[in-house]
């Protein structure tokens, strides 16, 4: 794993202490967090310690083996669609190596694997400047997920403030996007302002951090001062997290 990641015993520590505390859902996102060669086993720890799991993907990496050999352990799969025009994804850089994208065809397939296999299937779409103007009403509408999440691309200082410029709207361009989906029952749409300071989040070295004032905060690392110390110190907002619709029936 790249330099400042924990080792696999540190991570399922983490795991194991977030469980300990009271949390009662666990996310692994990223990055691509297929590409951590013990997803696996932190996603089986997390469940058996009785947290609902989740994994965000972009799809290139679910295989058939994945799907089939997690889904004892693994609650929900949540697909990243940022557009279903190949040229916008390239675009985007929703591609593998920056070359090859997914097809609209591929997801079709991998949604249906997926609920094959009896995983909870979201879709989440980051909307911006090449993608505002999309129709996906028909595709969400046949996908059917559980959730699908609208996320209005946040630029972060020291994160993606170099290059973010290209890809930021309007919030009157977020809201023409929600708008044209306003059928979508289990659309959740979230603005800068929702996103911002309501995500509990855990970085690859194992500390809290929050992303409140625009940029991101760390606390100490959790297995030197506990959860309880570490997440004392993070700028969340619980009423924007209930606001946003964070608290759902995870189990179905």
């Amino acid at each position: 794993m790249p330099k400042g990641h924990l080792p696999k015993e540190e991570a399922l520590q983490v795991v194991r202490q977030l469980a300990a505390y009271g949390f009662e859902k666990i996310t692994f996102a990223g990055g691509e967090p297929l590409l951590c060669p013990w997803l696996p086993e932190l996603i089986k720890e997390a469940k058996q310690l009785g947290l609902i799991t989740m994994v965000v993907s972009n799809g290139s990496r679910l295989t058939e083996k994945f799907l089939i050999d997690n889904k004892n352990y693994l609650d929900w799969i949540a697909v990243s669609i940022d557009s279903l025009d190949e040229a916008t994804n390239l675009k985007i850089g929703r591609a593998i190596v920056g070359k090859r994208t997914l097809s609209k065809d591929y997801y079709i397939d991998l949604i249906k694997r997926i609920k094959h296999c009896g995983y909870g299937l979201k879709i989440n779409t980051v909307v911006n400047a090449y993608n505002y103007q999309e129709d996906f009403t028909d595709f969400i509408t046949s996908s059917n997920p559980k959730r699908w999440k609208v996320l209005q691309v946040l630029p972060i200082i020291e994160q993606n403030d170099s290059k973010v410029d290209e890809f930021i709207i309007s919030q009157n361009q977020f809201n023409d996007f929600v708008n044209r989906h306003d059928s979508v029952d289990y659309m959740i749409p979230e603005s800068n302002s929702a996103i911002k300071g309501s995500y509990v989040m855990v970085d690859p070295a194992g500390r809290f951090f929050d992303n409140a004032n625009g940029k991101h905060h760390y606390s100490e690392p959790i297995l030197e001062v506990g959860v309880k110390e570490a997440i004392t110190a993070m700028n969340y907002d619980i009423d924007k997290f209930t606001k946003r619709g964070g608290i759902y029936d995870w189990e179905s």
